[in-house]
Parts: C-alpha cells; structure tokens; sequence
C-alpha cells in the first residue's frame, strides 16, 4: 500500500495544505519531545515543592498527549499522512531533548516554560499557513492549541517565581 492509498479526499489545494501538513507533522513531533521530557521531569522532579510540581507536571503532559492525536487526526483529514515512528519524530522535532541523570527543579519549569514558548511560535507559523491554504479548521483549532501552550507557559512560569 502506498501514500495514495491513504489519501483522503478533500477540497483543499494539495501544493497549501501539504505545506500545511508539514507544518502540524513538525509540531506533532515537538508535541512527542515535549511531551516526554515533561513526563521525565515529572518522573524526576524532587525538593520542597514536590507535590506541586509532580502534579502540575502530569497534567500538562496529559494535555500535550490529548493533543498530538488531534493533530494526526486533522493532518489524515487533509489527505495526508503523518509520523508512523520514534525515528520519524527524531528527523522532524526542534524542541531539545533533556536526557541529563539530574536537572533542578527550577531549571525544570524555565526548560518547559521555554519549550512550551517556542511551541507558541511554531503554532503561529502553522496558522499563517492555514490561511494560504483556506484551511479553517485547522486555523480555528490552532487557536486552542496555542492558548493551552500559553496557559503551560503561563503555570510554569509562575510556578518558578522565587524557586
């Protein structure tokens, strides 16, 4: 079975809404990194603010999880297909991996506050061409997806004050 046969049919110009598939396979794979790496300091996180951060860890990881099927499942609506693999998410993720034995909780929030902020901005290229591609719904759920990045930024950054 090849790419064509997976293609879905749809309305949208294939040269636009290719470039925007490009674009949700690229923050699919940052959706995986972030999401991982918010896990793995959720795994690791240790001091005074333990329980806060433990939680407020797991529950943005829950939140990025939720949205990497809704992004697949819009780039599949498109007629087009998406990452099948860890190598895929590898070649295509910007955001970093952490994978040092210890990270402190301060550097934790600012590293995910980080990430999350670059998220936004990678969100925001995605839309601009949306619009190219008079792709409203993926436009329109962009929108949340941005607001939800913001709001993690938003936590961590507060969270990190004064720790």
């Amino acid at each position: 079975m090849t790419d064509a046969a997976l293609k879905t049919p749809t309305d949208l110009k294939s040269n636009a809404v290719k470039a925007v598939a490009d674009a949700l396979n690229g923050l699919l794979a940052d959706y995986y990194a972030l999401y991982l790496k918010t896990k793995n300091f959720h795994w690791h996180v240790s001091g005074p603010h333990f329980r806060d951060y433990h939680l407020m860890f797991d529950e943005q990881a829950t939140e990025i999880l939720a949205t990497t099927d809704l992004i697949a499942e819009r780039v599949r609506k498109t007629g087009n297909t998406t990452l099948r693999s860890i190598g895929d998410i590898a070649r295509r993720q910007s955001l970093k991996d952490n994978v040092a034995e210890f990270v402190s909780p301060a550097d934790m929030l600012e590293e995910l506050r980080a990430d999350n902020l670059a998220l936004v901005e990678a969100l925001r290229a995605a839309k601009e061409l949306t619009g190219a591609a008079n792709d409203n719904a993926t436009d329109g759920i962009i929108d949340d997806w941005t607001d939800q990045a913001e709001q993690r930024a938003w936590f961590l950054f507060e969270a990190g004050r004064g720790a």
